[in-house]
């Protein structure tokens, strides 16, 4: 996906709440508590799944996993736009950051949270 297409669908977004009086409920507090929401609804297609299972979904599964992933990136998009958050602009701050976080040399291979690395 361009840089375009996301702002696009960014001001489609926008729109769409407009158009229906629904940006006096789209506040960061109410649109990040509808994202989580929805991360929880996601959460629930893979529970009870093992590991192997989690990639092999049937079709009918995979539309429905598709359809939650796109209800947080709506609801991440909406929360930004109404931040005036360049959110294209964090996520690559934020992979700058996890690079210098989780050099290779010292994480390759390992699962663990980042203060749980020893330091340098």
């Amino acid at each position: 996906m361009s840089d375009n297409s996301l702002n696009d669908l960014s001001r489609r977004l926008a729109d769409f709440a407009r158009a229906r009086d629904w940006e006096q409920f789209h506040s960061p507090k109410n649109l990040s508590m509808a994202l989580i929401a929805e991360a929880a609804e996601l959460v629930e297609h893979f529970q009870w799944l093992s590991e192997e299972q989690s990639y092999q979904l049937d079709d009918g599964k995979r539309e429905e996993v598709a359809l939650e992933l796109a209800d947080i990136l709506i609801y991440t998009l909406r929360c930004a736009e109404r931040l005036d958050i360049d959110v294209l602009d964090a996520a690559r701050r934020k992979v700058e950051i996890n690079e210098r976080r989780f050099p290779v040399e010292k994480v390759r291979g390992l699962a663990r949270r980042a203060a749980e690395y020893e330091p340098d």
